[in-house]
């Protein structure tokens, strides 16, 4: 018998997690993993995702897990990011260690390896490509045909080519994001030799709310954990976590989750403000492109996330989300636009005196520098050299790009 099962999140009728589909036939409401949990939850003798293989999917036969490596990934701290957001005691979990750059990495080595061990032999997602990278790279490992469903516009170069490398067959489609998930439901739906890799998928959730586990580990009494917020998969993950932690007796204190959308892309934000009375849809339109979602599928199971974890749900402008990703970039560390929200959120509730200096805070970085390189070139402006180096006496003919 099965440790696991599927469990309608509207509804609660229950399936065998033997089904490719992750629909409820009832009220066609999104279905998440279940386990019996018990006292184990760590294998002290494994780092990574599948440390916690006991509370993710303990019903895979270790034949079939494709792993990179991935999670185990760093935290952190910098007086500069301390400065400029007001807390002493706030770190960064950088995702963008994970083997394609991205925290994708942690929800789809759980994804790809039940497609494996269902037999399947072609998996689909929709992206705007950091999924798409992820998603190829592990089905190709698995050896499994990739076909990736991609906007037209607005979808990053260095994402793209990731996807184009890992053998990943590229349909571009017209319209945004939200039209390319759309598309995509409907072709799974006529089509069940396709199996799906975006975070509709409970099984990414499962290998996601392993960031949880890891903050935890490490920190079991941080007050905050914030992070980006596009199609809310890591929203509904880290709280599904941080509830199973607490069922088991793990912890007794759960950390407030701060859901930091982009102004362009916040309608889940809209919602949980009021200005809205259930999610509606928006055309979303941000710098932030790994977040530039306006009919975020996983919403439902995040706003049971917030409201869990008494959390919150903010929004901050571009030029807050660049300003964050400056100080970032310019204390060594680096990320993709989009991860920066995470910390521009962080600063704007200490203004809003939501967050004291004194708390402890996890900010998760989702994304490599790198996978958004154009955003880099825009900051970027021309200063002189050094005195340093002019009084050195070299002829060096050349400016310095450079970002204050």
């Amino acid at each position: 018998m099965s440790e696991s099962f599927l469990k309608c999140f509207r509804c609660g009728k229950e399936y065998t997690i033997n089904r490719k589909k992750y629909r409820c036939d009832s009220c066609n409401g999104i279905l998440e993993v279940r386990h019996k949990l018990g006292e184990t939850w760590f294998d002290p003798g494994i780092s990574g995702v599948w440390r916690y293989k006991k509370i993710i999917h303990p019903s895979v036969p270790d034949e079939f897990i494709i792993s990179r490596g991935e999670g185990s990934t760093h935290h952190y701290t910098h007086r500069k990011v301390s400065e400029w957001t007001g807390v002493d005691n706030i770190s960064m979990k950088h995702e963008g260690e994970n083997p394609t750059g991205s925290f994708k990495d942690r929800g789809m080595t759980l994804a790809v390896s039940e497609a494996l061990r269902l037999g399947v032999r072609a998996t689909i997602c929709a992206s705007t490509g950091n999924t798409s990278a992820s998603a190829a790279s592990y089905s190709s490992i698995a050896g499994i045909d990739s076909y990736v469903l991609i906007p037209k516009k607005n979808v990053s170069r260095a994402k793209l080519a990731q996807a184009i490398a890992y053998g990943a067959k590229i349909i571009s489609v017209s319209g945004d994001f939200d039209s390319a998930m759309s598309q995509l439901e409907a072709i799974i739906e006529k089509n069940h030799e396709y199996y799906l890799l975006n975070s509709l998928n409970p099984w990414r959730i499962e290998g996601q709310k392993t960031i949880a586990f890891e903050i935890i580990e490490k920190n079991p009494d941080v007050d905050f954990i914030s992070l980006p917020a596009g199609n809310l998969g890591n929203t509904t993950a880290i709280g599904k976590g941080l509830m199973e932690l607490k069922e088991m007796g793990v912890i007794d204190k759960v950390p407030r989750i701060v859901s930091v959308q982009a102004e362009g892309a916040s309608p889940f934000y809209n919602l949980w403000s009021g200005k809205t009375e259930n999610l509606v849809p928006v055309r979303a339109n941000t710098i932030a492109s790994a977040i530039r979602i306006g009919n975020p599928v996983n919403w439902e199971k995040a706003l049971k996330s917030i409201r869990s974890t008494n959390g919150i749900v903010m929004a901050v402008s571009d030029s807050e989300i660049m300003e964050a990703k400056r100080v970032i970039d310019s204390a060594g560390i680096g990320c993709e636009p989009a991860s920066a929200a995470s910390v521009a959120g962080i600063r704007k509730l200490v203004d809003e005196g939501l967050i004291d200096r004194t708390d402890s805070v996890v900010s998760i970085i989702t994304g490599h520098i790198l996978k958004d390189i154009d955003s880099i070139s825009a900051m970027d402006s021309d200063i002189e050299l050094s005195s340093f180096l002019s009084s050195s006496g070299l002829e060096i003919p050349l400016s310095v790009a450079h970002r204050p």
